[in-house]
């Protein structure tokens, strides 16, 4: 609960230097101005004396070390000019307690040691009866509160550290969330790039291999241009939908519902797709499917349309394609191979890194997979990888 107190609280510590130069006013009018008709020796010298005692205050956590030199020094002019003991001397108390909080440890020792030597100088000056009777006394009760104020500074001091460090700290903890925040938005810019490419490149080449079987068709089989037309459409309209589902992560306030995700369940259309477009190609399955979570799944079917869409693209008329998934008992193991000439060449050419491939080994790669993809010997291109199942949620 915000209480006016704090609120003060939080306004004053914002300006020290004001709260510090306020204290200091204070402490001159009770412990020099007020007292001031007692001294009824060496008026003049005791006010001078006393106020320049206590105006280094105001300056105690600015500067620290030249407000404390200040003041023994003003001390030193009270041992030789004043013959009473002032009450603006508890500006030394005030002044080793600044020390111990605010100034280096090298200048908290040396203000505890000349407190402890002032209290001796004050006792033997002013309080001179005797040894035992006064002077002791008077030593013991003046350096226990010199004691007193430096051990007040040390809690300070430790104090200060401490929110120092709890700042500190603070800034480190949003710096991480930042750059957390960052790699988050980074690695989603990722999966949407590999994704609006598989789903761009995929759809763009069943389009143009539609369209060119479609054109030599038309001149002979007017059924067979249309068909291709409605596959073009179908292919274009699902593309679309896919688009916008994924650019719909990107706009803001959400409570958008899309379809799910692709999975190996849709790889057999895929394959029918990539047949209806004039490539002769061939589904084979192996062993009995097993439980699988949603990413390596997706994972899986985008690395076939990434590898049949390379077939498309390069291998060539009058080429054909088998993809075959081999369910292991650790994992799902697929290939996309075919016969052509075009995907081996390109990747010869490309060392193996082009975009389409790249992605296709990162998602592996992100599942605990492996992929490997290159020249078949005899001919053709060939895409192998591996899925662990993991886990199922």
């Amino acid at each position: 609960m915000d209480r006016p107190l704090d609120r003060s609280a939080a306004r004053l510590g914002g300006q020290p230097f004001a709260v510090d130069g306020a204290f200091a006013v204070a402490v001159w009018f009770f412990a020099v101005v007020l007292p001031a008709e007692s001294y009824w020796q060496d008026e003049v010298s005791a006010f001078v004396v006393g106020t320049l005692l206590v105006v280094p205050i105001a300056w105690r956590r600015r500067a620290p070390i030249p407000a404390a030199a200040v003041v023994v020094a003003a001390g030193l002019l009270e041992l030789l000019l004043v013959r009473d003991f002032l009450a603006a001397n508890v500006a030394a108390l005030i002044m080793v307690y600044a020390l111990a909080a605010y100034a280096p440890r090298w200048a908290a020792q040396a203000g505890l040691g000349a407190g402890l030597v002032g209290a001796l100088l004050a006792a033997v000056t002013y309080w001179n009866y005797g040894i035992a009777s006064s002077v002791a006394p008077t030593t013991l009760a003046i350096g226990v509160s010199v004691v007193a104020a430096w051990s007040l500074g040390n809690l300070r001091r430790a104090r200060l550290q401490q929110v120092a460090a709890l700042e500190e700290r603070a800034q480190l903890l949003e710096l991480e969330r930042d750059q957390e925040m960052r790699l988050a938005a980074s690695t989603e810019r990722a999966r949407i790039a590999r994704e609006l490419h598989d789903v761009v490149a995929h759809s763009l080449s069943v389009v143009i291999a539609q369209a060119d079987g479609g054109r030599y068709a038309g001149k002979a089989d007017p059924a067979a241009a249309t068909d291709a037309l409605e596959a073009i459409a179908a292919t274009g309209r699902q593309a679309l939908t896919d688009m916008r589902s994924l650019l719909g992560v990107l706009r803001d306030g959400g409570g958008e519902e899309y379809a799910p995700q692709p999975d190996v369940a849709a790889i057999p259309a895929l394959v029918e797709d990539v047949r209806s477009s004039g490539l002769d190609v061939d589904l084979i399955v192996e062993g009995a499917p097993q439980p699988m979570p949603a990413g390596p799944q997706l994972a899986a079917y985008r690395i076939v349309q990434e590898s049949l869409t390379n077939v498309l693209k390069h291998a060539g008329p009058a080429s054909r394609a088998w993809v075959r998934l081999q369910w292991r008992p650790d994992a799902l193991e697929l290939s996309v191979l075919d016969d052509g000439r075009g995907a081996s060449s390109a990747m010869v050419t490309s060392d193996g890194n082009g975009q389409g491939v790249r992605g296709m080994r990162e998602r592996a790669q992100l599942h605990g997979g492996r992929l490997e993809a290159g020249p078949r010997h005899g001919g053709g291109f060939g895409v192998h990888a591996a899925l662990p199942y993991g886990r199922t949620r």
